[in-house]
């Protein structure tokens, strides 16, 4: 019996050793390809393109996969590009994702890799910006692939590189994002047992990774209100129902449902009007307003509730106001949820990366991320990276989704340290 204890410690310790060995190595090689990592970045976050239109950035992805001697996929859902990886021992199949889109945003700032690129989106001039940071996700993945394509007949398992399109939501009348590609057969052949995921944070101090067990971030629903009237001459608003005035009692009505009606102890909820559209002229009452906005939630329940109040809220005040309100509401991204046993197999890989106290559980996020489709199929884990440069006060940093957003290079060599330590060390102790 005390021969066989001594042996299986033995063992142990042989394959922790190696397996140490292994990060140890990942980590040097990371060292390494870090200057090429951010060279990446630069030109990526100079040359950004809108969702389902990402065909130079999926070309550059696609030819750095191949001269690493992956077997590459193109035009998965679109313009995504995945990369399969195989190593030298049998083991789990690892997801790695990063999303490939820009937005629809005019840079600010004077950056020496400033995006200065025009499109149109819904009608309307506009420049395109990463700003969300796609493109740091796209670079740390790449590097990703380089490190791990060199380590190839030292890895247990496979690894499916997923660089999606469409993060930030399709086009009108098109599908994409994580959706279509999971429709697309992108967690098969092989078969994904676990996906990892990461997203940069502008808000978050350089060197440090924050997480959350279970769910992280929201539901996102859209909904659209159309309000409809009788239209007449702005100087005789008696004889119109007006749905300018009835779109406003209805907008001010809807803000009570999250503050009255949601119980907020549990989770958090948010509806946002973010779009308003009716009318041609300042002596018009018109006879139609639209309204467009966004519903986030974290709960199933309180989700359904938020629905129901919304339609009942919108019809009645515009039946009080002779008017009628038509509303449509569309399920677009699920809660993104971790896992939480494998959530608390990474903990500890985290700090290993961070060093501890640097890598820490913070509350959920009202943001939406379409990762939770992949979660919805297999166990999963996604986590912030710190790109708010050291010395700064993360308070003040810009938002993303704005024109100011910016995040430092210094951030990417962690975000590609995590993912090579996840990769690893998953495959040597797979959830059972």
């Amino acid at each position: 019996m005390k021969k066989t204890v001594t042996l299986l410690l033995l063992m142990c310790s042989t394959l922790l050793y190696g397996q140490q060995k292994l990060i140890n190595n990942a980590n040097a090689l990371a060292e390494k390809v870090e200057a090429k990592t951010i060279e990446w970045r630069h030109d990526i976050h100079q040359n950004p393109e809108l969702s389902n239109r990402e065909f130079k950035t999926a070309e550059k992805i696609a030819n750095h996969l191949k001269s690493l001697g992956i077997e590459v996929q193109t035009g998965v859902a679109h313009t995504g590009v995945v990369g399969i990886l195989k190593g030298g021992k049998p083991g789990p199949v690892i997801g790695l994702r990063a999303d490939i889109d820009a937005l629809p945003v005019t840079e600010r700032g004077d950056l020496p890799y400033k995006s200065i690129v025009k499109s149109t989106y819904n009608g309307v001039e506009t420049g395109v910006m990463h700003a969300c940071g796609h493109d740091t996700h796209i670079a740390m993945l790449m590097g990703v692939a380089e490190v791990l394509s060199k380590m190839k007949n030292d890895l247990s398992g496979t690894v499916k590189f997923i660089f999606q399109p469409a993060e930030e939501g399709a086009p009108p009348n098109e599908e994409g994002g994580a959706k279509l590609m999971v429709e697309e057969g992108v967690l098969k052949n092989p078969d994904v047992d676990v996906v990892f995921g990461m997203h940069i944070s502008s808000d978050t101090p350089v060197g440090e990774i924050e997480y959350k067990s279970g769910g992280l971030l929201a539901a996102a629903d859209r909904f659209v209100i159309k309000v409809k009237g009788v239209q007449s001459h702005g100087s005789a608003p008696w004889n119109s129902v007006d749905p300018i005035v009835t779109s406003a009692q209805i907008i001010n009505g809807i803000q009570t449902i999250v503050s009255r009606s949601a119980e907020l102890t549990n989770e958090a909820a948010v509806i946002t009007v973010g779009m308003i559209k009716g009318g041609v002229r300042n002596n018009i009452i018109p006879e139609e307003v639209e309204m467009i906005g966004t519903i986030r939630t974290l709960d199933i329940g309180m989700q359904d509730l938020i629905h129901e109040r919304l339609r009942s809220v919108a019809t009645n005040i515009a039946i009080s106001m002779g008017a009628v309100a038509e509303v449509t509401i569309q399920k677009f991204t699920p809660v993104t949820y971790n896992d939480p046993a494998l959530t608390a197999k990474v903990e500890p890989w985290l700090n290993e990366v961070t060093g501890e106290g640097k890598s820490r559980i913070v509350k959920a996020v009202t943001g939406a991320e379409d990762f939770a489709f992949y979660a919805n199929e297999v166990p999963s884990f996604f986590y912030f990276v710190g790109g708010c440069p050291l010395g700064e006060d993360p308070k003040k940093a810009a938002p993303h989704h704005t024109p100011d957003f910016r995040v430092d290079d210094a951030g990417m060599l962690t975000g590609v340290k995590a993912m090579l330590n996840l990769t690893i060390k998953y495959m040597n102790e797979p959830l059972k």
